[in-house]
Formats: C-alpha cells, structure tokens, sequence
C-alpha cells in the first residue's frame, strides 16, 4: 500500500479484517498531504458526518460542521492507531516494477517484494500548471496552493487567482479579505447552493444517490471526470461562496487567463456564458470586468483533479 491518507488506511483495516499480511508505505507522517501541502486556514466542505471511514464514524461534538486541519490530521491519526495500520512512516517509494509473481517496490529505506501494490497516493498532490506561467515576469511572484500558507506571505500588491472552483474561490476569500485587490480569472466551474431547504446540499446529494454511483453508470465519464470541483466553501456559518458572493465582495470577475504578452494578463471574453453555465440562471450576476492588463501580482493556480 502506497499512502496513509484516508484511501491507503481504509484499504489496510479492510484487509487486516481478512487477515491479509501487508504494509502501509508513507513518504511523511500519516496523513502528511494534510499536514504539509495545505492552507493554514483550510476546513473540509463535506460536512463532518461525511468523514466515515470504515468501522470509524465522526464521534465529535459536530456533526454538521466543518473540520479544520488540525481536527483532520487528529481524526485520521488515531483512525490509524485504532486499527492498528502497519503504517512505515518516512519510506518514500521511489519505483515499483513488475517481476515474476509480483512486484519489486524500490524505497528509501530498502526494497520490498509484494504479490499486489496499491497506489492510495491521492489525486490532487502535483500542481496544475499551464506553460504560460513561464511567460508571468520574473518581477511577478508566482504561488500554486502548495506553496501557499496565509495571504500574509504574498508581497504587498493585488493578487489575480487563476481557477474558480472550491480552491480558487476560497483564496481569492481569503487573500481579498487580508485588504489586498483580487482578481479571480474564471473558466468552466460548478455552482452549488451550501444549503437547499434546510438541508446540507451534500446531504441531498447522499440520499439522492449520487456517491454510489458506478463509474459504468455515468454518461461521458471522461467528461465528468474532468469537472472541476464545485464551488463551495466549509464554515461554521454555512455560507454560499460563490462569484454573487466574491463579486459582491469587490473581487473583480474576469474570463480564463488566456496568455501573458509584454507583461500584460489576457482573459478571454466569454467570461458570461461560462458564469451562466456553472449556476442558477436566476442568480444576482456577478459583476465581470473587461480583458485588461493585470496589475503586478501574486499568482495561485488550483490542484489537478
């Protein structure tokens, strides 16, 4: 097993149900994405009585809140003392290679021969870069969400946030609350409501089904697995995040970054249809703002899904 996030230890207390002998590989601590690739002020935006994980539910004082780093990183740990994880923390796998009856799993600490490997490494822990980040002026600090910690680390200036789905719109949030002018460039995203008729919109999304569907039962799943997140945010209010919401703000709404020239950001002008095809058709409109050049800037770019 490759990873002790939550995939990796759900995966191990399964099988040492079934008395399969096996070892859990962790580049860092468990739960070391979490602990070390993420925002400081970063909460879940799935509702705490989400975080099941197997013979394991969310035993905490609240259930429809939203858990921040710490609580996380707490849960997922004493997830695995409680079943016992043969957890080898600090063993980064460098190859795995298929051999006669198996594999040969190259680590740091030695190698390790298996009948099966289990790559429970996550989805969303390499930056999604574009190539015209190499055209942003080396005057421009450049930051992805790894990087990033608290807006107080960004230079003084505006900040143009590259991406609007759950990460994008809660940095732009964040960093335009410090004081700083945001601009959020915006290409194809998904708008969900944080509550519908008194109920979590997860919630409904449960019990309507949706997270047990099968891969072979969606229609064009290479196109929904290629949805970016929706935009929703965790916090003890329950608040819709959304561009209504950041446009209201004064973050200034523009189309997907389209190219960098002599220094200057270009956004493409189909900011509108993409803001009508990610909500409701009878939301307030946002406030959008012209392709112009972008002041100097820091720059975030989402994860990959």
């Amino acid at each position: 097993m490759i990873g002790a996030g939550h995939a990796g230890l759900a995966i191990s207390r399964v099988l040492t149900e079934r008395s399969i002998d096996h070892a859990v590989l962790e580049r860092g601590e468990v739960a070391n994405s979490w602990r070390c690739e993420r925002w400081d002020s970063l909460r879940l935006l799935t509702p705490n009585w989400q975080s099941r994980l197997p013979g394991y539910p969310y035993s905490g004082v609240d259930p429809d809140g939203f858990m921040g780093m710490p609580e996380l990183i707490g849960h997922i740990t004493n997830f695995a003392a409680a079943s016992a994880a043969p957890v080898r923390t600090h063993t980064t796998v460098t190859s795995v290679r298929r051999i006669d009856g198996g594999y040969r799993v190259a680590t740091d600490q030695g190698e390790i021969g298996c009948r099966c490997v289990v790559l429970a490494s996550g989805a969303a822990n390499i930056p999604r870069v574009p190539q015209l980040r190499q055209a942003v002026p080396e005057r421009i600090e450049c930051f992805t969400p790894f990087d990033y910690h608290h807006a107080g680390q960004l230079p003084p200036g505006g900040a143009l946030v590259v991406g609007a789905s759950a990460t994008g719109v809660q940095l732009a949030d964040e960093i335009q609350r410090s004081g700083r002018p945001v601009t959020l460039a915006v290409g194809e995203h998904v708008r969900l409501p944080r509550n519908y008729r008194g109920r979590d919109v997860l919630w409904w999304m449960e019990h309507a089904g949706v997270w047990n569907q099968r891969y072979d039962e969606i229609d064009e799943l290479d196109r929904a697995r290629g949805l970016p997140s929706p935009q929703l945010v965790g916090t003890p209010e329950h608040a819709t995040l959304d561009l209504n919401v950041l446009s209201a703000a004064g973050v200034a709404i523009v189309g997907r970054l389209a190219a960098i020239r002599d220094g200057r950001a270009l956004f493409s002008r189909r900011t509108a249809p993409s803001v009508r095809a990610g909500g409701p058709q009878d939301a307030t409109p946002a406030r959008y703002v012209r392709p112009v050049g972008a002041p100097e800037c820091a720059w975030c770019r989402g994860r990959s899904a």
